[in-house]
């Protein structure tokens, strides 16, 4: 079965580059990084565990139990009100700006659309 540290190692090379992309990041020296995956989530800091899950949106304490969960986004509802109705085009730039701002999160995920 494979390790907590190495389906991590997996989670961040989905989502940047390289590792070390991922340290810089994260403002954590690769060198301790490595030393994490080499020694273990259960046995790092809890401000490095801290650091790791929350830049890749998992549960701290599930992935100090060899677990990777993502945490739940919470949902904010913003009620727009509007004078008049949308046009195609104006509907179609919300959309394309929807996008953007989603692109910019550090998951990315397609499924947030």
């Amino acid at each position: 079965m494979e390790s907590v540290e190495d389906r991590l190692k997996a989670l961040i090379l989905s989502k940047y580059k390289s590792i070390r992309e991922f340290t810089n990041s994260i403002d954590m020296p690769y060198s301790t990084f490595d030393s994490i995956l080499k020694r273990g989530i259960a046995n790092s800091n809890i401000t490095n565990v801290l650091r790791i899950s929350n830049a890749l949106g998992i549960d701290t304490e599930k992935l100090a139990d060899g677990e990777i969960v993502f945490k739940q986004e919470s949902v904010q509802t913003i009620a727009a009100h509007k004078d008049s109705e949308w046009t195609q085009d104006e509907l179609m730039k919300i959309e394309e700006y929807k996008k953007l701002l989603l692109a910019a999160r550090p998951n990315k995920g397609e499924d947030q659309l």
